[in-house]
């Protein structure tokens, strides 16, 4: 891809469309978000007179305003193209009972002659040697196809006057398309569409639909042209009502407090509702599994990838859905997701796909395992659904068992298990947030073997067997703080380290007070750790680095660490650091109300992974708190 940014996302349960902020269409992908992407461009574009082709997304000419109609997944990018003043205002959605995306446009002539206007889709699909991309010629529009997949793009407002095969990227900056064949070998299509004649301060509106299908059902061209044509025949502005309508009662049904007020606190309420809309198209429907975030970079050009549900992340956007109301799709992910991914000697690995499939791995993490046990018993706080507990303790209880073996290697030097990476994926050895995790996890299983009492004394057998887990998770707790002081903890520095090999000062630290309360927040040694953290990971702005020499993002601030230290002072109570933390983040949110993973200093922009669950996640943990105790 062309671009690492999602600027805006819209979809519904099983399509996702990922556009910049000029609005152009980067990314299709169905039927899940992480598997299958669609597109390697999608442009469109008109001719004016006798002009070549003016691209909507790009063009020197061009002025660009977007925003989402409030409180909903509708996208709406006004184009200004100043050299013909033409007005162009296109909207986005996909209707959430098909499979369609909608363009619905408005044409305004604001010049004083008559503009004669050609619409044009120029497209190229992904294709490789086992899924070839072919294109054939329907009833006013082009359908792309493979053995697994199909787009499509129709429509009935507007007569198609031309269109291309072969050839395409040479013919379409004429904007002239001819082409003597109906059906070619070839991945890439481009169609023209003739609007007319627009006089001056004439409006035209039409729509394009793109249609897109997996052939899991239909694999045939009668029942793939059967359903574009019932596509082509919906009302667009019927559809439009109705997914706004749609989205609107999902934020009533799903927001926790009101918030309403200045600038700032409108600014808090965009990324808060962005928040709930954006959950869902993260999400598995079916499973339960949800993605980090929408994917930037398919060619691993500068990571790992993005488009995949680590356990970790997902159990911090489990707490943020069980804030939100979101509890069935909390308890979907525990009761289906972790189920289904579990391995069968207790852990997970690194990172799957959302329908449960393992996804590409480089190592294990112990605190994604040791995460789920402690999510398990965090979302049973908020439901007090014993049933819940029920459904996964023997889940939870093999999970246990792996950090048992786990702990005790590493505690008796046995060497026998293999080494696991840190919560950031770059370091192999004992960290300080791994061992916390695994305390926590501790913690939560004795809990929920306490919840649980009455429904299991009645087995002998059962109850002896609990016991000595809860005598070994009591030992090695113990055991497990006390490594972290004697081995994590530098007296020269007069902070924890978060490893023992290179010592720096990272903000994960802070998981052995919040969430995992391994230590309270005033104990000495923390705060000697944050006191360090302020000299070392704090930049200039405000916001706070994930690690010292982080070369990753280049010494950029993280929205995660920044809240996570918001979540520090919210626990000592020095509510107006912890504001101002929060603060930094809002203030440095897109204008679509999204979160980053990281900050651009300078200009206080969201900078690489926009949409990132994880920082939403965060947003609304700490935003509960400042609520709850009226600081907003």
């Amino acid at each position: 891809m062309k671009t690492y940014q999602n600027d805006a996302i819209i979809g519904n349960k099983e399509l996702r469309v990922g556009l910049t902020q000029n609005g152009e269409i980067v990314r299709v992908c169905y039927p899940n978000i992480d598997f299958r992407q669609y597109i390697d461009f999608m442009h469109m574009g008109i001719k004016i007179n006798d002009s070549g082709i003016i691209y909507l997304h790009n063009d020197v000419n061009n002025v660009y305003e977007q925003h989402y109609i409030e409180d909903t997944n509708v996208l709406k990018t006004e184009i200004k193209n100043t050299y013909f003043n033409l007005r162009m205002i296109q909207t986005d959605f996909v209707p959430m009972t098909n499979n369609v995306i909608i363009r619905k446009y408005t044409f305004i002539n604001e010049h004083d002659i008559p503009l004669d206007i050609k619409f044009l889709i120029h497209s190229k699909m992904l294709s490789d040697d086992n899924n070839f991309v072919g294109t054939k010629v329907i009833d006013n529009g082009i359908l792309q196809y493979s053995h697994g997949y199909n787009m499509a793009y129709v429509t009935n407002d507007l007569k198609m006057n031309g269109y291309k095969i072969n050839g395409t990227d040479e013919a379409i900056q004429g904007a002239i398309l001819q082409d003597k064949d109906y059906i070619g070998m070839s991945n890439s299509s481009a169609v023209s569409y003739d609007l007319g004649v627009l006089k001056p301060d004439e409006k035209k509106e039409f729509s394009i639909f793109i249609y897109v299908s997996d052939n899991r059902e239909k694999n045939n061209f009668e029942d793939i042209e059967n359903q574009i044509e019932k596509l082509k025949k919906i009302d667009a502005e019927k559809e439009l009502q109705s997914t706004k309508k749609y989205w609107r009662k999902y934020i009533i049904s799903h927001m926790d407090f009101i918030i309403e007020g200045n600038t700032y606190k409108e600014l808090i309420r965009r990324i808060y509702t962005r928040t709930i809309l954006l959950f869902p198209l993260l999400t598995n429907q079916t499973t339960g599994g949800m993605v980090a975030a929408m994917e930037i970079d398919e060619k691993f050009s500068k990571c790992g990838r993005y488009s995949y549900c680590w356990p970790r992340d997902a159990v911090y956007i489990t707490k943020a859905q069980d804030i939100l109301k979101m509890e069935k799709e909390t308890e979907k992910f525990y009761k289906v997701f972790c189920k289904n991914t579990q391995s069968k000697n207790g852990m997970w690995e690194q990172r799957f796909f959302t329908d449960g499939t393992l996804a590409p791995c480089w190592g294990y993490q112990i605190d994604e395992t040791a995460s789920i046990v402690y999510g398990v018993y965090d979302h049973y706080t908020r439901t007090k659904d014993k049933k819940f507990l029920k459904d996964n303790l023997k889940m939870v209880e093999k999970a246990v068992k792996f950090l048992q073996k786990y702990i005790d290697d590493i505690l008796e030097n046995k060497n026998k298990m293999r080494v696991s990476y840190d919560i950031w994926e770059m370091f192999e050895g004992v960290s300080i947030y791994s061992l916390s995790s695994i305390f926590a996890a501790y913690q939560a299983m004795q809990k929920i073997y306490s919840e649980l009492e009455d429904d299991l004394k009645e087995n002998r057998l059962k109850q002896e067997t609990i016991d000595e887990q809860k005598d070994i998770m009591a030992k090695q707790s113990i055991k497990i703080k006390k490594y972290v002081l004697n081995k994590l903890y530098d007296d020269e520095k007069k902070s924890f380290v978060r490893n023992e090999e290179d010592k720096r000062l990272d903000i994960s630290i802070l998981g052995a007070v919040t969430p995992f309360k391994m230590f309270s927040p005033k104990e000495k040694k923390v705060t000697n750790t944050i006191e360090r953290m302020n000299m070392n990971l704090r930049t200039y702005t405000g916001g706070y680095l994930r690690f010292e020499n982080d070369h990753y993002t280049m010494d950029k601030p993280w929205v995660i660490a920044t809240l996570w230290m918001a979540l520090y002072y919210l626990e000592i109570k020095e509510y107006n650091r912890a504001k101002e933390c929060f603060e930094f983040v809002v203030k440095s949110s897109t204008k679509n109300g999204f979160l980053a993973e990281q900050v651009n200093n300078d200009k206080m922009q969201s900078e690489w992974v926009i949409g990132l669950g994880w920082s939403h996640s965060m947003f609304i943990i700490v935003l509960d708190e400042l609520v709850r105790l009226k600081l907003i």
